[in-house]
């Protein structure tokens, strides 16, 4: 599998991209410079508890409801605590869904359009009319530097994504030292959504040699320092290498974008409201190994990144990514997590339906195949 050369691509990135063990306080540095004077943070209840650490200045009105797997009503109730503070800046400040959060309010707010008018690619009307800071406290989604955003449709129990320029951060700020609390199972599932991210970028079939330098070294990084960071959670280095894997995840998911292990992983959230960082985490082993006919010298590379003996077989593939999962002490069973057996059928078709990502897939997965993965994973 020979990446494109010839394909044309964009790389957009944060008007500010700041990353250093230590550097969280330049939020307020930066917001400060730029005479904000009311600040909207959007954050889980954990994040609220760390606010001061980014010394914001004037008046700070804290949004700690970000669901792990947020959806309409929780955007609709960020949008209105905003609607009514009237902020000059927002900040995403925690994982992915935070981050997301974060995103879609400040390009919503007094927009005129709400969450189903923005759906799919480039339907933002701008300007955006508030400024935009990211700030991650795990390392898994990398979506401090993109311009996607997904929240859950209840009624259809579907994902629903957005894409726009208009919600790229004007700063990001990847301070790793925010991850040093990170629990343990936490930072193991983030760490191998991390992976998911670089993994399916470096084998789509949109791959490109722009994005293969970022994800390479991603892949590389998590398989190095997430075990490290297990070990010893306050290991400062390894928390700092799997923040960058995490943001040269997140470089990949715009030009290149996932393909089907995360199709596969997003009904165990929308349905049964896994974390999305354990959701990707439970179906990375069986797509990978899925995949790597169709991509077998990068799956040896992912491989040899993870410990394992490089290979292209399929079983041997499965094997070494399932054993590196369960290394991490992640419970590699779905049956584990409260996920019913007669409900696997809707889950493959409707994973099967999210053709956005599986028409990146270096090889053709069909609905019987998915159910298979998930009967497996069971």
């Amino acid at each position: 599998m020979t990446a494109d050369l010839l394909r044309p691509i964009e790389i957009a990135r944060p008007a500010s991209l700041e990353f250093g063990a230590g550097l969280a306080g330049r939020v307020g540095e930066w917001a400060f410079s730029r005479g904000v004077a009311r600040t909207l943070l959007v954050t889980g209840r954990s994040g609220a508890a760390r606010v001061d650490a980014l010394g914001l200045p004037g008046s700070v009105e804290v949004f700690a409801e970000a669901k792990p797997e947020p959806d309409i009503p929780n955007l609709q109730a960020a949008l209105a605590r905003a609607e009514s503070f009237r902020p000059n800046l927002v900040v995403g400040f925690g994982g992915g869904s935070a981050m997301d959060l974060a995103k879609l309010v400040a390009v919503l707010l007094g927009s005129g359009q709400t969450i189903r008018d923005v759906v799919g690619p480039e339907k933002v009307t701008g300007p955006r009319r508030v400024l935009l800071a990211q700030v991650p406290t795990t390392s898994g989604t990398g979506s401090e530097a993109g311009t996607r955003a997904l929240v859950t449709d209840p009624a259809t129990q579907k994902k629903l994504a957005v894409q726009s320029h208009h919600m790229m951060a004007d700063l990001a700020v990847v301070d790793p030292d925010l991850t040093i609390s990170v629990p343990p199972d936490v930072t193991a599932a983030t760490g191998v959504d991390a992976l998911a991210h670089c993994v399916e970028a470096f084998t789509s079939r949109k791959a490109h040699p722009l994005i293969d330098l970022y994800v390479q070294d991603g892949i590389r990084l998590v398989g190095r320092y997430l075990p490290r960071a297990l070990r010893d959670g306050g290991d400062r280095k390894a928390r700092a290498g799997l923040a960058l894997a995490s943001l040269y995840g997140g470089y990949g998911l715009g030009p290149v974008n996932t393909t089907a292990g995360h199709a596969v992983a997003y009904p165990l959230g929308t349905r049964h409201h896994l974390p999305h960082g354990l959701a990707c985490a439970l179906i990375f082993p069986h797509t990978l190994a899925f995949n790597a006919p169709a991509a077998p010298e990068k799956t040896a590379e992912v491989l040899e990144a993870l410990g394992a003996a490089p290979s292209a077989d399929e079983g041997a593939v499965l094997k070494g990514s399932l054993d590196f999962c369960t290394r991490l002490g992640i419970e590699m069973r779905l049956s584990v997590h409260g996920v019913p057996r007669d409900d696997l059928p809707v889950m493959a078709r409707e994973a099967h339906a999210i053709r956005r990502l599986l028409d990146n897939n270096p090889r053709d997965l069909p609905e019987a195949r998915i159910l298979q993965m998930y009967e497996d994973a069971f």
